[in-house]
């Protein structure tokens, strides 16, 4: 006796989903070709890679293929592979629900423009549902490789929040989409259309995407299917092809296949590496950041195979933590068939493949960076923009190839007027002022914030450039990145200023001579200022604010202390230092308190500090008390 289909409901985020695919990507309906062809193929390498340990589950039938066949009465589109299938909870769980996190991210990056949203779709995981685009009901027949053929299963859902699941009987395993085409969409009823998209999107795919042979029928003057099925696409892995018989718009392909990104790569390097390990690679960088680009945990962007078989997706053993963007193939002669991911970790061949492939990467980034094609370099810059931060965390990670990295960043400064990050350490050490041996660094929360920072203000006057740094990266990566070029990076917010052989022997003296005469201000200041300042001092630093604040050399900044704060960590408790302008006239109405009204002059010491505090970005403990002591001032 046969169980009645089974009635259930999608999950909250699949309603929304099919919304989308069926209201608002109607200018990018071809997509659901590339998207049921690309599971089609995933659910092909993973019966193969499963087949390694469990030969069983080919069940007699080791030639892979996918099968596309029109029926132009019934209206209908199947695509079936003879991959891996899915059970009945399988189907549930894979086609009721979008398991994979990040749902809720997936439909705030939707922006209403067509091109850019259906280029989420792979992104995201959720190619299946594309299938709506074009169909008012779909039916999905599998059965899981190794199940009897009485457990397959025949899911069905016209895409109005609900689907039905059923048992059936299934001679073959793998897995049968059914697409039942909407009124108008008759154009994917024509098998020249659909053969154009396949090589358009899946020429690149390594097994068979076979179609029912057409000829011409001269009776009924049309074309007319026989019984032949035929290849359509070339069905050899792409990077097993030489170079020369690549085009670029079949890496493009490729690329797409691999990222489900719509866009066309940055770059791409395509080798055969032959030495004391075997292996070919495929690698690409991408236009754009994926959406998930700061989830350090998530997988990495590369595919494994080891003799042109799939092995496993996201192998992030083969590329840095800091590299998550690259995306792409690895193809080992060398590593056996049942490598697993603990197996990768010990293997000194993965090691050498992780080493290669770091720096081939690395060598692609210079030769855009150093281009002498404008184009080239405008890459660069994009790239910059999209992957920059990423790229500073290698700073930490990657000891060995530090001195590259270093080179290839880039940085605001106030050499230019604007927040764009595009001078490199060379730019800088090439503007260096005469006498100079230090390069110069601020941090801070924005751009903003930074190019306003009073420390600042000798350097402007001198005609010093200062690098201005302000992604949350920076603070994590200066503490790897002391000097570059022989030339130290030094923080013009920490410790004393010293401008070497910039500042003139007669200034100097000046200079002790005027902190001098305010030795009385400066300890009467300490006194009042203990609970808050560490210590308190003349500076010269300033031309136009009355005060800042300083960390002292060893200590932590307050630019680091406050991203510690923010997110939910203890930051050791480290005052910072008061530096007083003897030149601005607040410190030096100040001054002339200290041996007169002790509650004024301690109300001005507290409004000073305060003030320096918040110059810097930072927040006051009581700002109540601020307020208090300013409206007395006013008063």
């Amino acid at each position: 006796m046969v169980a009645s289909p089974e009635t259930m409901s999608f999950q909250a985020e699949v309603k929304q989903l099919l919304q989308l695919m069926i209201h608002s990507l109607y200018s990018n309906k071809e997509i659901f070709v590339r998207e049921l062809v690309s599971n089609a193929s995933d659910a092909t390498d993973k019966l193969r890679f499963e087949a390694i340990a469990d030969p069983i589950l080919l069940e007699g039938d080791g030639e892979l293929a996918i099968k596309i066949a029109l029926d132009p009465v019934a209206r209908t589109i199947s695509i079936t592979d003879n991959g891996i299938g899915m059970s009945r909870d399988e189907a549930i769980q894979h086609l009721g629900t979008i398991a994979k996190s990040g749902t809720k991210e997936f439909f705030q990056k939707l922006s209403g423009d067509q091109q850019k949203d259906a280029t989420l779709i792979g992104q995201f995981g959720v190619g299946f549902y594309s299938a709506f685009i074009v169909a008012d009901k779909v039916t999905v027949e599998s059965r899981r490789a190794g199940l009897p053929v009485t457990e397959g299963v025949r899911w069905e859902s016209a895409g109005d929040g609900e689907f039905s699941v059923e048992a059936i009987e299934r001679p073959e395993r793998g897995t049968t989409i059914t697409l039942h085409l909407r009124e108008g969409e008759d154009e994917f009823l024509s098998a020249w259309r659909l053969k154009s998209i396949i090589r358009k999107y899946s020429d690149h795919i390594s097994l068979p995407i076979r179609m029912l042979k057409e000829e011409w029928d001269s009776e009924k003057n049309e074309m007319r299917q026989t019984d032949e099925w035929e290849s359509v696409n070339q069905a050899s892995a792409l990077w097993t092809r030489p170079k020369s018989e690549i085009t670029d718009e079949q890496y493009a392909s490729f690329y797409q296949h691999v990222s489900h990104d719509n866009d066309k790569p940055l770059a791409w390097t395509h080798n055969r590496v032959e030495g004391r390990s075997e292996y070919t690679q495929l690698l690409y960088i991408p236009a754009r950041a994926p959406f998930d680009l700061w989830d350090r945990n998530r997988r990495g962007g590369l595919k494994l195979y080891v003799k042109r078989v799939f092995i496993m997706d996201d192998a992030e053993q083969l590329l840095p933590t800091y590299m998550r963007f690259v995306r792409g193939v690895v193809d080992s002669a060398d590593l056996p068939l049942n490598v697993s991911r603990e197996l990768l970790q010990e293997s000194r061949d993965v090691r050498a493949i992780r080493e290669g492939c770091t720096k081939r990467v690395l060598s692609m980034l210079e030769a855009m960076a150093d281009s002498e094609d404008a184009a080239e370099r405008e890459k660069y810059a994009t790239f910059w923009r999209e992957f920059g931060q990423v790229l500073k965390e290698g700073m930490g990670e990657d000891h060995a190839n530090q001195e590259r990295i270093g080179k290839l960043l880039r940085f605001a400064s106030t050499h230019g007027e604007s927040a764009d990050q595009t001078v490199s350490l060379a730019d800088y050490i090439g503007r260096m002022k005469e006498g100079q041996d230090k390069i110069y660094y601020v941090t801070a929360d924005s751009w903003q914030a930074a190019s306003a920072s009073p420390h600042l203000e000798v350097f402007r006057k001198k005609g010093i450039e200062v690098l201005l740094l302000t992604d949350r990266v920076d603070e994590w990566m200066l503490s790897f990145l002391n000097e570059f070029d022989g030339k130290a990076l030094v923080s013009v917010a920490r410790g004393d200023l010293d401008l070497g052989q910039m500042e003139d022997e007669a200034v100097k003296a000046e200079h002790e001579k005027t902190a001098e005469q305010f030795k009385p201000l400066v300890e009467k200041a300490t006194e009042v200022l203990k609970d808050k300042a560490k210590e308190v001092r003349i500076t010269f630093r300033l031309t136009e604010s009355p005060s800042c604040v300083v960390s002292d050399e060893g200590d932590m900044s307050g630019y680091l202390q406050r991203m510690l704060k923010q997110a939910g960590q203890n930051a050791p408790a480290a005052k910072p230092i008061l530096e007083l302008n003897p030149e601005h006239v607040l410190v030096q109405k100040v001054a002339a308190l200290v041996d007169g009204d002790a509650d004024a002059f301690a109300d001005r010491m507290h409004v000073l500090f305060d003030q320096a505090l918040l110059a810097e970005g930072g927040t006051l403990d009581d700002a109540a008390a601020y307020v208090k002591r300013v409206n007395r001032l006013l008063g």
